[in-house]
């Protein structure tokens, strides 16, 4: 492991100039960064969060990060239609950074702000050092130290009090293949003044070919009101390591709602940290997790009742096949002032074959007395009797399999309220999973 962090460190070094954004702060932050790394270096299975997967693979292997390409780099194949019947803005990203001629922003309210971080650091935007700093992601160590010393580029969205955005905001990010495995860095900011509403899209994909490190932090901060439904698709491919963060910051009556669906990368990790910090806030977090071959996708959630009167519900599905592994490790903390809470937190998986593996760890911390709070797991395979049931009615093998496990995965995604992501994952399902 020594060996990475100081590939990591040298590779900073000799990059560090070349990053958007030279002003002093921006320097402090990710030298700052860079030092913490240092000294706690990548998590490994001996860290609680990372019990259940082990880096090793992925610390044998060189990316070089992402410095530029992007913009003026040839964009064929890359002009279809990613999420057909979505009426939205769209920003894209290709191979670590923003490609004005892929995206469209216009007809937004007066007042609302969709851009690209490089540009933003680069001008020095008077909001961005509070924003940085102040909302600092919290994981302990490793990848989101990485993240703030390198990030490069990513979304940035602002919305005034009071304005609701019907369409929904896509934010495209794509790996192609190039000569050598590279690492792209997002940060994604989005702030949502009081009373806001907005649907935000991250979609990861990749070409074949591509060999990458998909590094990403999502900073959302949420004023007294506001709502965000927030949307995570991971569709990279086998030669992609995917590691995104997440980090919730609700003030009063909020509404955040996270739908996490990951089902690509070698190897994919996705961190949620949201902090309910207002009363009366609400935190959705719904998730879908769908490993073939030998894919190892690890989910750690953890919400924080800090306040009275907050309630969370989380419900994550797992559908695993091959030799493919899935993690849930979920935490809800609720603080000794945080009474009257209502929790609920629950996870469940399907094995498709008898090589998958499903390691589950639902966690409720509770400090006060007068609270409502749930949790509970299950693993299991398709049941054969319903098999047998449906087959018996003229089905063959593969459409009662399909049947099952559709029906197994309906509820995730029907809290979807994306019609057109709805769509996509139905799709997903029936072609990654259902032979």
């Amino acid at each position: 492991m020594s060996e990475a962090i100081d590939r990591s460190i040298a590779d900073y070094r000799r990059v560090a100039n070349a990053l958007p954004g030279q002003h002093p702060w921006l320097r402090a932050l990710r030298e700052d960064a860079l030092r913490h790394f240092a000294e706690t270096g990548y998590p490994t299975p001996r860290d609680e969060a990372w019990k259940y997967t082990n880096l090793t693979p992925f610390l044998g292997k060189s990316f070089a990060p992402a410095l530029g390409g992007g913009e003026g780099a040839p964009v064929g194949g890359l002009d279809g239609d990613w999420l057909p019947g979505a009426e939205a803005s769209v920003l894209v990203f290709v191979d670590g950074f923003h490609v004005p001629a892929l995206s469209k922003t216009s007809g937004l309210p007066r007042g609302v702000r969709v851009g690209n971080l490089a540009e933003l650091l680069r001008d020095g935007a008077d909001d961005l050092e509070t924003f940085l700093t102040a909302q600092a992601p919290a994981e302990p160590r490793g990848f989101a130290q990485l993240n703030t010393a390198f990030m490069t580029d990513g979304a940035y969205i602002r919305l005034p009090a009071g304005v609701a955005l019907e369409q929904p905001i896509h934010l495209l990010y794509v790996a192609r293949p190039g000569a050598r495995p590279f690492a792209a860095y997002w940060r994604n900011l989005i702030f949502a003044a009081p009373g806001s509403r907005a649907a935000v899209i991250e979609h990861y994909v990749s070409m074949d070919g591509a060999q990458a490190l998909t590094s990403a932090v999502t900073q959302c901060v949420l004023e007294d009101g506001a709502a965000i439904e927030h949307y995570q698709l991971n569709e990279q491919g086998d030669g992609v390591y995917h590691f995104a963060g997440v980090h919730v910051q609700q003030a009063g009556n909020s509404r955040y709602a996270s739908h996490n669906v990951q089902a690509g990368a070698r190897l994919a990790r996705g961190d949620i940290h949201a902090v309910l910090a207002g009363q009366g806030g609400e935190c959705s977090l719904n998730g879908l997790y769908l490993g073939r071959g030998r894919q190892h996708i690890d989910n750690y959630t953890y919400i924080d009742h800090q306040v009275p009167r907050c309630t969370s519900r989380e419900s994550y599905k797992g559908v695993l096949d091959g030799h493919a592994r899935g993690v849930f490790n979920g935490q809800i903390i609720v603080r000794q002032d945080a009474q009257h809470t209502d929790a609920r937190q629950v996870n469940h998986n399907l094995l498709l074959s008898e090589d998958a593996e499903a390691d589950t760890r639902p966690q409720l911390l509770i400090y006060a007395d007068d609270v409502q709070c749930s949790h509970g797991s299950t693993v299991g395979q398709l049941d054969r009797d319903a098999l047998f049931y449906l087959r018996a009615r003229g089905l063959d093998e593969a459409q009662a399999r399909r049947m099952l496990v559709t029906a197994f995965a309906r509820d995730v995604v029907e809290r979807m309220g994306v019609e057109p992501v709805r769509r996509r994952l139905e799709r997903l399902v029936a072609e990654r999973l259902i032979h």
